[in-house]
């Protein structure tokens, strides 16, 4: 079964090092058989929230924001890799993801976080997990941490070292995990409309 998934990365920083994981997972979801994409938020270049795409007339909203939402909608599912910023979640991505609402109901949320110490930005991935819940999305109980980035990863994506190995051996479970939720939720849509 087909499953198109959506990458997020939010990270707007000089020197992002959060890229690396962001690639890294779209190509593993790739490798898998599934229509992946990359939403960078520094590339997207959305404003500071002032307005939703809802509440905009129809026409009238930014063609970037527009051309997001049509992909949200058309995708079956969503994972987000997010660094940790002073215990909390990272301000592009979250500017990104309150731009929409409608468009991400019933479909499932993975999470995977970073972060240059030990704890791979545990903290943000937690708080993620209700905002993403809130926002309409299931958020799977598998999850990553993914913690001294620099050292997991190398600059193409590809792990390195002892954190690099963990990754590597975590992801088939967790990717498999974000598949069947994702499998499930389009076999839902196809026999029965969601109930709002």
């Amino acid at each position: 079964m087909l499953v198109r998934f959506l990458v997020f990365y939010g990270s707007y920083r000089r020197d992002r090092l959060g890229i690396r994981l962001a690639r890294y997972c779209v190509a593993e979801l790739g490798r898998r058989g599934h229509d992946v994409e990359l939403i960078d938020a520094q590339a997207v270049g959305l404003p500071m929230l002032d307005r939703r795409l809802k509440e905009f007339p129809p026409g009238e909203a930014p063609a970037n924001m527009a051309e997001l939402g049509d992909k949200i909608r058309a995708a079956d599912g969503f994972l987000f890799v997010t660094g940790e910023y002073n215990w909390g979640v990272q301000p592009g991505l979250k500017n990104l993801t309150d731009h929409y609402l409608e468009e991400w109901f019933w479909r499932p949320a993975a999470i995977v976080s970073y972060s240059l110490g030990r704890i791979g930005g545990a903290r943000s991935n937690l708080t993620w997990h209700g905002t993403l819940s809130e926002m309409g999305m299931v958020v799977i109980s598998s999850t990553i941490t993914v913690g001294q980035i620099p050292s997991a990863l190398d600059g193409d994506g590809a792990p390195t070292g002892e954190g690099g190995a963990a990754l590597a051996r975590a992801f088939p479970r967790f990717a498999a995990d974000f598949e069947w939720w994702a499998e499930a939720g389009q076999a839902q849509r196809a026999r029965r409309q969601p109930p709002y």
